[in-house]
């Protein structure tokens, strides 16, 4: 133990290694500045309006009309339908998602794994907005035809394409974290007798389940902080949320109305942004516990 200490005292003795360590630190302290930039900025810029419409107006009013002659700020149509959106695109992006990122890491060829990682990247990197593009000629029409609706644009198409932008973070991470499970959980699992199919599911995804779990806590975060893209196929309407209703999300709430908004009405948009990133936060933090205390 003291040789230890001694080592690591030489090491951080020398100069070079000084420098790294402070540059970082210093890095470490730029991103906690940036949270608690935005954090104080959103306060300061959400609370007034808040206090001034109301608490449980602002948050539980189900009524939106910021350029009425009497306006009314009421977000609950906003909240549920993010909630609602982004719990249908986590319900079908993880379970698809896990599934690919199991075939990668455990069944597939190097040729189809190649394949397949390299299509995952391109989903990685295309544009929110050619994805709401792509929903709003393809998606929105095949949905309106399908359930013969007088609009396709709706809940129902806005979880499609959240669901296939979660995707490709789902599949890396949990493919990471499959790929880093010690090869010799799975060749225990084989010498008891189990089949590779069951030692993959029952040893693989237990042994991997906190990076899945990250996967999961990042998606959550791609669903509900997009805007663009279901600004163009959700409808952007403020209704209270139906599957095949046009309805407007918190993000898409601020992005349609900031740049013409003023006085109380912008404040109010700040006061949305304040909703969302508080919004967020919990979710991460509850998350990250209840998965944190299975793993315990």
């Amino acid at each position: 133990m003291e040789n230890m200490q001694m080592e690591a005292a030489k090491r951080f003795s020398h100069p070079g290694e000084k420098i790294m360590s402070t540059i970082f630190f210093v890095c470490g302290m730029i991103a906690i500045a940036f949270v608690l930039i935005i954090t104080v900025f959103l306060i300061a810029s959400g609370v007034p309006a808040i206090g001034q419409i109301g608490i449980a107006d602002f948050l539980f009013g189900t009524v939106w009309k910021s350029t009425a002659a009497d306006p009314k700020f009421g977000i609950l149509p906003f909240i549920l339908t993010s909630v609602y959106g982004t719990l249908g695109a986590i319900l079908i992006a993880v379970p698809i998602g896990l599934l690919c990122a199991i075939y990668l890491s455990k069944f597939a060829g190097s040729k189809a794994a190649g394949l397949i990682r390299s299509a995952v990247e391109l989903l990685a990197g295309i544009p929110s907005v050619v994805y709401g593009l792509v929903g709003m000629i393809i998606i929105v029409p095949l949905v309106r035809e399908a359930f013969n609706l007088p609009d396709g644009a709706n809940l129902f198409s806005a979880i499609i394409v959240l669901s296939v932008m979660v995707l490709p973070n789902v599949i890396s991470v949990s493919e990471t974290a499959l790929m880093a499970v010690p090869k010799e959980y799975e060749e225990g699992s084989l010498a008891l007798g189990a089949t590779y199919t069951e030692t993959v599911f029952k040893v693989s995804v237990h042994a991997a389940r906190s990076g899945i779990a990250s996967a999961v806590v990042l998606g959550v975060g791609r669903a509900i902080g997009e805007a663009m893209a279901v600004m163009m196929v959700a409808g952007n309407v403020a209704n209270m949320p139906g599957l095949f209703t046009s309805v407007r999300f918190l993000t898409t709430a601020i992005a349609s109305e900031m740049s013409y908004s003023s006085g109380l009405q912008r404040q109010a948009l700040f006061s949305i942004a304040l909703v969302l990133f508080v919004f967020i936060m919990i979710i991460t933090l509850l998350l990250n516990f209840v998965f944190k205390k299975r793993e315990k």
